[in-house]
């Protein structure tokens, strides 16, 4: 309670009144599966389109290296096409992949960010460079006064230049306008003139990394670790590349190529070797190789794609090391906006199920699961979708016939991307509680096998999801059931719209934790949900002709003993009327005459 200590008027403002609620997304997607390139630790990536996709991950996969494990990026493209908008990506590799590396001299060492093939187009340019000069206008033994220390940083290597030569020391405290060497200076770099012509300079290094069509430049980076503008932080970012400074121990000189015309494309010219560092180490790596400005082109090495003919269910499945050391499957645990998630065309019953135990766990996302390409016989699917029970996943045959791009023909696509990409168009168009069903499957020019109504009638009890043709009407989506044997569950949108209300009401709901458990608290979230379940059931989502037939919120004494508000327990009971899709449509006709 406020204190009022003298006579006035005040004002106190006060929450008494409901809380607006905002229903959460649910068309983000996941997909996992194998790359060209990409991280394959830590958290999945975002991408909002294709061309997005291309730029982190790569292109297409042949056949020939990839095999049946291609599938990733025509799987995300084909999610894009087919209404989605945004989606989260984690990329897989052999265990035995390796990174491409691209030493530098002296004491660096550079790495491709991640492994593969494509790390061998990465190349590096370094060139010296001096962010900051200024004159000398005292010299005390070791200390010298500038007329600037705007720039430097204790631990910085710093060159005198008279324009002739230099010289060099490492600063070891700065005070005010006193610097402190490590080594005594020569009083002969004072400068007091009105236009000096000795000067201190910093050592820094340009890097320019390139690989392909992407570039990435960092100016002045510095060998300090002390600096704000030590290389191993300013590139710790980067997406290309990882570096490392190594200890400098070497004795003999190191040979590099100085290449003044890189920019130009021209051949490098091979540069002066670089010297053992003077006493004291003060010696960049880059100075004193007699090639004034040199330029330095890192070529990279050694990057492979790994067995990828033995990538196992383990690799997809990923580990769980921890924030920020994630893999696979497991990278998804940090992420909060995935609501459906798929392996494109990996059918590994391990991976599947641990995809499906993942949804179940997290109660906030859908699996959609492919069939294995080779089940093409009634017995054999259902055979195969007897290892699923689960209201959190869903299964869809056969696959899609489309256009595979990088090899100019048409190839078999797995239908889960595709999927995910008609559920988000639902969902963005109408409302997550419009079953994904009969909607046209884009760019799908064929089905690698056709059903007829007599075998959906097998499978479509049994929780198989058919993509059928049909004359004049396109390829369509004909099945909207969930892998759940319960009858409550076995529908795909009805699941999805519990989800959907789940996540919303937790997501809208912790402002009440701490508030005093009152009457008052009790009443304004019951208005608060009441409200946000009014305007869906306005949406058309929840059944019944009036809220109090679509929908109840019960909070209070009814709900909560008195153990419960001691211990801290706040208890809300809803419950919601889902509307079911028309799944079957039967339409009754008789014969009457005029006198009946």
């Amino acid at each position: 309670m406020a204190e009022y200590l003298s006579p006035g008027v005040y004002v106190e403002e006060y929450e008494s009144g409901s809380v607006p609620m905002a229903g959460v997304g649910t068309s983000t997607a996941g997909f996992i599966g194998l790359a060209e390139k990409g991280p394959v630790i830590g958290k999945p990536q975002f991408v909002t389109s294709f061309s997005d996709y291309m730029r982190v991950f790569g292109g297409y996969l042949s056949e020939s290296k990839y095999g049946d494990k291609r599938y990733l990026p025509y799987a995300v493209e084909s999610f894009f096409v087919n209404g989605g908008s945004k989606c989260y990506v984690m990329r897989v590799a052999p265990s035995d992949a390796k990174s491409s590396v691209g030493k530098a001299p002296a004491i660096l060492t550079f790495s491709a960010a991640n492994p593969g093939e494509w790390g061998n187009r990465v190349k590096a340019v370094l060139s010296p460079a001096s962010r900051q000069k200024t004159p000398v206008y005292e010299v005390d033994g070791y200390d010298c006064v500038f007329k600037s220390v705007d720039g430097f940083c204790a631990g910085d290597v710093v060159a005198f230049d008279d324009g002739r030569s230099k010289v060099y020391n490492r600063i070891k405290a700065i005070q005010e306008h006193t610097v402190t060497f490590e080594t005594q200076p020569s009083p002969s770099i004072i400068d007091k003139a009105l236009v000096p012509t000795k000067f201190i300079r910093s050592c820094e290094l340009n890097v320019s990394i390139r690989c392909d069509e992407t570039k990435e430049d960092y100016t002045f980076v510095s060998f300090n670790p002390d600096s704000p503008d030590y290389i191993v932080s300013r590139m710790a970012k980067s997406d290309l590349v990882t570096v490392e400074v190594l200890p400098r121990t070497d004795t003999k000189p190191v040979e590099v190529k100085a290449d003044k015309k890189a920019d130009k494309g021209e051949e490098a010219a091979p540069a002066a070797p670089v010297s053992a560092p003077a006493a004291g180490g003060f010696q960049p790596p880059f100075e004193g190789t007699g090639a004034t400005g040199a330029i330095f082109t890192i070529f990279f090495e050694g990057g492979s794609e790994g067995s990828i003919a033995k990538v196992t269910a383990a690799e997809y499945i990923g580990v769980n090391g921890g924030p920020g050391k994630r893999s696979g499957i497991q990278s998804f645990i940090e992420n909060s906006d995935v609501s459906m998630m798929a392996v494109p065309g990996i059918t590994i019953p391990d991976v599947q199920l641990s995809l499906v135990a993942h949804c179940e766990t997290a109660k906030s996302r859908f699996a959609v699961l492919d069939v294995p390409r080779n089940r093409k016989k009634i017995d054999e699917i259902l055979e195969y979708k007897d290892m699923f029970d689960s209201s959190y996943a869903a299964m869809y045959h056969p696959w899609l016939e489309t256009f595979d791009a990088n090899a100019k023909k048409s190839f078999f696509l797995p239908p889960s991307a595709s999927m995910c990409g008609i559920y988000a168009r639902c969902d963005l168009t109408i409302g997550v509680h419009k079953a994904p069903a009969n909607e046209v499957v884009r760019t799908c020019t064929g089905l690698e096998y056709g059903y007829n109504n007599a075998e959906q009638d097998r499978l479509n009890p049994a929780g198989v999801n058919l993509i059928r043709a049909f004359p004049g009407r396109g390829i369509r989506v004909w099945g909207a059931r969930t892998c759940s044997s319960n009858g409550n569950w076995k529908y795909v949108n009805v699941r999805r719209l519990f989800i959907f209300l789940e996540e919303s009401i937790k997501a809208n709901t912790n402002w009440v934790v701490f508030e005093p458990n009152t009457e008052l608290l009790w009443t304004r979230v019951q208005r608060s949900i009441e409200l946000f379940l009014s305007s869906i059931w306005r949406s058309g989502a929840l059944a019944g002709t009036t809220p109090g037939e679509a929908f109840f919120v019960d909070i209070g004494r009814s709900t909560m003993t008195q153990d419960d508000i001691d211990n801290g327990r706040l208890i809300c009971v809803i419950g919601v009327a889902p509307v079911k899709p028309a799944e079957f449509v039967i339409i009754r006709i008789g014969q009457y005459t005029a006198n009946a």
